[in-house]
């Protein structure tokens, strides 16, 4: 469940919407909701590329460390 609560947190701290986070992917709006509300997971690449949009590690994103900017 961090992986959630993480993305969205971030994703708003950036103030990226929803529409915005789906088009850098190229997924639709509708699977971001799915990944924040736990519906879904993405797969390994997305992953990678969702970390590097909201500048964080992918150890963070899933809840295994403190964010990149923090150290």
């Amino acid at each position: 469940m961090d992986f959630c609560k993480n993305l969205k947190r971030l994703r708003k701290n950036k103030h990226i919407s929803q529409s915005e986070m789906a088009e850098m992917l190229g997924v639709s709006q509708r699977t971001i909701s799915h990944y924040e509300n736990g519906t879904c997971e993405p797969n390994i690449n997305c992953l990678g590329k969702i970390a590097d949009i909201l500048e964080t590690s992918i150890d963070y994103l899933v809840g295994h460390s403190v964010p990149v900017k923090e150290r």
